[in-house]
């Protein structure tokens, strides 16, 4: 299994909601409540721009949701098996983690989760039952990571009426 360079990462690929909520909607709910303490992604040193191949990181006071989508409809949500402080080990590239960049997400750090949802697109051809992006609300902002076709997208903006949203608190 390809682990993306990273050291221990086994990324578990699910398509639809049903599935994902089935596997972690449940505890992607308990995170409503806890603080945004940390936010990493792997930084491409050499093009010195974000690698969107590779799983979000977000600590919830020591809850790591690890969120990551490939192909056309796969998402992997991880949970506290990565280690940041380990180096990664992508030979075609120099990468590392970052917790400063961009500017919106870390501004989302401190703030007490207010929703976690599971977004798909609200249409009728097959893309509403298969690509699902994962939504977190805050105080004061929102970030959604969504599938980018084959790697992660991030939006900082309340989603709009293209998504159905699926709330994770039961």
């Amino acid at each position: 299994m390809f682990n993306f360079g990273i050291p221990g990462y086994r990324p578990e690929w699910l398509s639809g909601r049903s599935a994902i909520t089935a596997a972690h909607g449940a505890r992607l709910g308990r995170l409503v409540g806890r603080r945004l303490t940390r936010a990493l992604l792997v930084w491409d040193l050499d093009e010195d721009e974000w690698f969107a191949d590779c799983p979000v990181l977000l600590d919830f006071e020591g809850e790591q949701v690890e969120v990551n989508h490939r192909k056309f409809d796969e998402l992997s949500i991880t949970w506290n098996t990565i280690d940041p402080t380990r180096s990664l080990e992508w030979s075609d590239f120099h990468l590392a983690w970052r917790d400063d960049v961009p500017n919106e997400l870390i501004a989302l750090v401190g703030q007490p989760c207010s929703a976690v949802e599971l977004l798909t697109w609200r249409n009728r051809d097959f893309v509403e039952r298969t690509i699902v992006s994962l939504g977190f609300g805050f105080p004061n902002g929102q970030v959604t990571i969504y599938n980018a076709l084959d790697e992660n997208g991030m939006e900082f903006t309340p989603p709009g009426d293209h998504y159905t949203r699926y709330s994770m608190v039961f």
